[in-house]
Formats: structure tokens, C-alpha cells, sequence
């Protein structure tokens, strides 16, 4: 199994494209609303291309070098998880000239961007979808979907095959050869264009024998383009080589917010936890790992944790030290609050003086330390546990390098072995040969190898 080697050294940042910066207002649709705004479902605040173009800069500070944006295609909707035209960009967006200017922008900076294959269903105002809504059965496109009866009704229950049961977004019939042609030719043209990989939603939908046409198209044009499918379960279905290089890691996520925001679990569960799905993931797919802790389909961190900073920056510490890629969601880094969709979609605060600068540096620090120790990104990984509240991750690289994470849970101090290294970041005091980690901290510590 070969994955791109670039992913090893990769931070990623998701964006959601309508709600981070509005750059050109211009492309307002009517009714706009004004940035900071309450988001629903419906609702639009004018985020657009030349807006993520515009704050590049902010990308690279946080020394992120990967960019994941949400679907870009013409759309009805906000998330345009509909799309009605692949090869079009969202008119409120942009055009084709727009996303080459941020595509070079982004390059130009060394970020990589990565765009949103929805390819299980399509918007209803697809323009091959309203061919079999009007035409009927005599539409030559009436098998690209799967209708049961005529005329097509949406409601009170669609008469079709959709994603979910969403009258709005019909299923695709990708046993359709020309259906499967159609979204292999989306693919090599965005490739074309220049992105640097694709996000595969909810792939599971859509049977095996397609995606490994599509990873075909994909690593025939270029083998380090990235493919990552998102799974919120087991992954290794998704890793064997013939599909994807990784998948989003919501099993990751799950341990550590089981073990840090709802304490589900102990320190020896969690390390075990983390151990298993090391093994579980081939090894040449283990960097190619999109890691996460918050998404356009969760809940912000900050609420999940109920606005305590100090867990916040232990789930961070574990993201930004643990084996595979690790991704921040949009304005987490500043942290912005919701709930999930809609209110995991809010705007970005561009105004610093909402920012919460603290979380900001912390994670400026960490993505920083990760650059840093090659062991961080190209090491193997170890964890283990001391009592319930204590976990202890390690990074260790061929050359003998080794960083080791450790994380207290809990609210009294607790002392280890100053065996384990020296401190390099966090909030540990060397005392006598041993390390003091206080309550609810972090520190790293670095011993062999190269000079940390």
C-alpha cells in the first residue's frame, strides 16, 4: 500500500466555505444576513473564495499546510452538499478564475488543498435530475437515478432513491456505467485544475467496485494525490490498498473526548484504546490518518467541553501529538462555540478582540513543536497510563528520537520519573530527578536521538 508521503508532515484546516470570510460582496445572494449572525440551515452570510483567498495568511500562522474546504460546486443550499453542476464553482462563491486565484494563492504558500467528493447523491436541481422530472421515463438520463414510478414526487414521501431519505438530495446510480464515467470525469477535471486530493462523503453508500475506479483515476494521474474517506466507525475496510490512503479519524476522536470531556473511560482504557486502533491501521496508512476533534457534523470543542480551556487544550495536545494528520476545524482555533448543524457552522470572527489568544497561541505552540521533532511526525507511537487520570503517549523515530506526551486529567498533581526526558513544552517542573505534571496540564518531554 503506497499513501503520499507528504501526509506525514501535513496539518490540515477545514473550512466551510460560506461561513469564514466574506471577500467579495458582490456575490451576496439577496437576503444576506450580517456576519455574526445566528446560522440555520437556511440562512446565507456571503463566505466566498476570494474571502479564504484573503486570509491565507491567518492559515499559515497557525502553521497549518493543508486546507480541506466543504462541497464548492453550484448548489441551492448553504453546505451544497446538492450539488447541480460539478464542474461549475457556486456563483456565490465565485467562478473557475476565483478558485485558480486561491489554488495558486494556497500553492504558492505550500498548502495543499483537498475538495469534498459528493458523489453518493445530488441536489435536486441537478440538471439531470430535472431532465427525468420532466421527461419522464423518455429521459435519457432516467437510469442515472433509481424512480420508482412517475410523475416524480418528493413528498409526502419521495418516490426515488435519496441520501437518508432527503427529498432533496437523490441518490445517484453508480452501477450506471455512465453515471461512473460522469464522476470519474469530475474528478480528472479538478485534478486538472490542481487540487491535491479528495475527501470522500459518505463513501459507505456507494459500493466498493466504484471507488476503486475512481482511486484508479485518481492514482493514475498522480500517486500523492490524497484520498480520505470519511467513517465514523471502523476503518480499516477503507485501508487496504485498493480504496482509500485514510479515513476522517472519528474513532480517534471518540478516545479522547471519552477520556478527557466525558470521562467515559480511564487512562488505561483509553491507552489501550489507542493501541488497538494502531494495530488495527496498516502501517503505510497510519500518517495518511485525518485526525479530528470537531467538524461541520459535530459539535465545536469548545462546547462539547463546556467552555473549560483546560481540557480544551488536552484534547489539543493529544490531537497535535498523535500518529496521522491532524486537522482543525475553523475558528476552533480562536474558540468559536455551537452546537451541531446548524451551529457548528457559525462565521468566523475576524474582529481579534473576540478571539480567545490564549487557545490560539497554545495551539500555535503545539502545531510549532510538532514541526519541530521529526519523532511527531514520522515516529511510531506508544501509549500507556498511570493510574486513572494519566496518559502517556510516545513518539519514536527511527533514529532513536523520542517525544512522550503526557496529560493529567485529573485535578491533583501527579510525579514521574525524570528518566522519561527533559521538559520541552508544557507546564511540568523538573524537582530532584522526577517531573511534577500539575492538575489538568501537559507536558512534553524529548530524550535521545537528535538534540530536542
Amino acid at each position: 500500500m503506497h499513501t503520499p508521503d507528504w501526509l506525514a508532515d501535513a496539518v490540515f484546516y477545514q473550512i466551510f466555505p460560506e461561513r469564514f470570510a466574506n471577500g467579495d460582496p458582490a456575490l451576496d445572494p439577496p437576503g444576506v444576513e450580517p456576519w455574526g449572525a445566528e446560522p440555520t440551515r437556511d440562512n446565507f452570510f456571503g463566505g466566498d473564495l476570494a474571502g479564504i483567498t484573503g486570509h491565507l495568511d491567518h492559515i499559515v500562522s497557525l502553521g497549518a499546510n493543508a486546507i480541506y474546504l466543504t462541497p464548492i460546486f453550484e448548489a441551492d443550499t448553504n453546505h451544497r452538499y446538492d450539488a447541480k453542476d460539478y464542474f461549475a464553482i457556486d456563483h456565490r462563491l465565485g467562478d473557475l478564475d476565483a478558485f485558480k486565484a486561491f489554488l495558486d494563492a494556497a500553492h504558492s504558500r505550500g498548502i495543499r488543498v483537498v475538495l469534498d467528493a459528493v458523489l453518493n447523491h445530488c441536489g435536486d436541481g441537478h440538471w439531470a435530475f430535472r431532465d427525468v422530472v420532466e421527461k419522464e421515463a423518455a429521459s435519457e438520463y432516467v437510469n442515472w437515478f433509481s424512480v420508482e414510478s412517475f410523475p416524480v414526487q418528493p413528498h409526502p414521501e419521495p418516490n426515488y432513491r435519496t441520501c437518508s431519505g432527503c427529498y432533496y438530495l437523490p441518490k445517484w446510480n453508480a452501477y450506471n456505467p455512465e453515471v461512473r464515467e460522469h464522476h470519474y470525469k469530475v474528478a480528472r477535471y479538478w485534478i486538472e485544475q490542481g487540487v491535491d486530493g479528495w475527501r470522500l462523503d459518505v463513501p459507505y453508500f456507494i459500493n466498493d467496485n466504484f471507488w476503486r475506479g475512481f482511486r484508479d483515476v485518481v492514482k493514475g494521474i498522480d500517486e500523492n494525490l490524497y484520498i480520505v474517506a470519511e467513517e465514523w466507525r471502523a476503518p480499516e475496510h477503507w485501508l487496504q490498498g485498493d480504496l482509500a490512503d485514510g479515513t476522517m479519524n472519528y474513532t480517534l476522536r471518540d478516545l479522547v473526548l471519552g477520556f478527557v470531556a466525558d470521562r467515559a473511560i480511564d487512562a488505561q482504557q483509553f491507552a489501550e484504546g489507542m493501541n488497538e486502533l494502531t494495530a488495527r491501521v496498516p502501517e503505510a496508512a497510519r500518517p495518511a490518518m485525518l485526525n479530528l476533534l470537531g467538524s461541520h457534523d459535530t459539535e465545536r470543542l469548545v462546547t462539547r467541553l463546556g467552555g473549560d480551556l483546560d481540557a480544551v487544550k488536552l484534547c489539543y495536545a493529544l490531537l497535535l501529538m498523535a500518529q496521522g494528520a491532524p486537522m482543525i476545524y475553523y475558528g476552533d482555533e480562536v474558540g468559536l462555540t455551537g452546537d451541531n448543524d446548524p451551529g457548528c457552522r457559525g462565521t468566523m470572527p475576524w474582529d481579534q478582540a473576540d478571539w480567545n489568544h490564549d487557545l490560539l497561541t497554545h495551539l500555535r505552540e503545539l502545531v510549532a513543536l510538532r514541526a519541530e521533532h521529526p519523532s511527531l511526525r514520522r515516529g511510531a507511537q506508544h501509549v500507556a497510563s498511570l493510574g486513572d487520570d494519566v496518559a502517556i503517549m510516545t513518539r519514536t523515530a527511527a533514529d532513536g528520537e523520542a517525544v512522550t506526551l503526557v496529560v493529567n486529567r485529573s485535578a491533583e498533581p501527579v510525579m514521574l520519573d525524570g528518566g522519561l526526558g527533559r521538559i520541552v513544552y508544557g507546564a511540568g517542573t523538573a524537582m530532584h530527578g522526577a517531573i511534577e505534571v500539575p492538575p489538568t496540564a501537559i507536558v512534553v518531554l524529548a530524550r535521545g536521538g537528535r538534540p530536542a
